[in-house]
């Protein structure tokens, strides 16, 4: 952490935990076949990358998964549920920490999403923490179907950058997905790659945060 003075953190599976195989199985369960190639850690449809990008609406993209599975007749509250069976939820301590982290360094959010999750988690945060939103962690967040862009193009983290005067030497950017920190590396931003069974709570205490 020696000379780090901004820390950017991605959400999903750093601060939120994901569940990749429910997703899958929900997917399969819907009648999506290829569901892993469909929507999975590293490789997903076209159509997530324009729901990421607030390019399609939720109904566009509900539409979209009906004509996927043009044999079945689903409802909507059956895809946004396949789709939201992704989220698992927030583990204890990780929002003690992040406020904990605030004190000693300028913290980010950059959240690839889109509008159905971000309802859903903003639902979450307010029925299990009583709170609203977390812009109480962050000094700002950036969420991307809200600023039109995603990781891992470089235009998005030049966006965080250039926003609030972050040398890239000084900045420390922590995702769980390879391209995604491959993005980042390009602007010259220390990078951390997350992986199972790593967290936040294990990485900060070896740095004595």
């Amino acid at each position: 952490m020696k000379n780090i003075k901004n820390i950017i953190f991605d959400y999903g599976n750093v601060i939120f935990s994901l569940d990749f195989e429910k997703s899958k199985e929900a997917w399969n369960t819907l009648g999506i076949n290829n569901a892993e190639e469909f929507y999975g850690h590293k490789v997903q449809d076209d159509i997530f990358d324009k729901f990421e990008k607030g390019e399609i609406t939720p109904i566009e993209f509900r539409q979209y998964i009906k004509k996927k599975i043009s044999s079945r007749v689903i409802s909507d509250q059956q895809i946004d549920e396949a789709w939201n069976s992704l989220l698992v939820g927030i583990p204890s301590g990780n929002h003690e920490l992040l406020l904990t982290i605030r004190q000693k360094y300028r913290t980010f959010l950059l959240s690839n999403i889109n509008a159905i999750h971000y309802d859903f988690i903003h639902k979450y945060l307010k029925s299990e923490f009583g709170i609203e939103n977390n812009n109480h962690l962050f000094e700002k967040t950036y969420y991307s179907h809200l600023v039109g862009k995603r990781k891992p193009d470089t235009n998005i983290f030049k966006q965080v950058l250039d926003e609030n005067d972050l040398v890239p030497s000084e900045t420390l950017f922590i995702d769980d997905s390879p391209q995604h920190i491959e993005g980042a590396k390009k602007l010259g931003i220390n990078t951390y790659l997350m992986t199972k069974p790593d967290n936040i709570k294990k990485l900060f205490s070896t740095w004595n945060i």
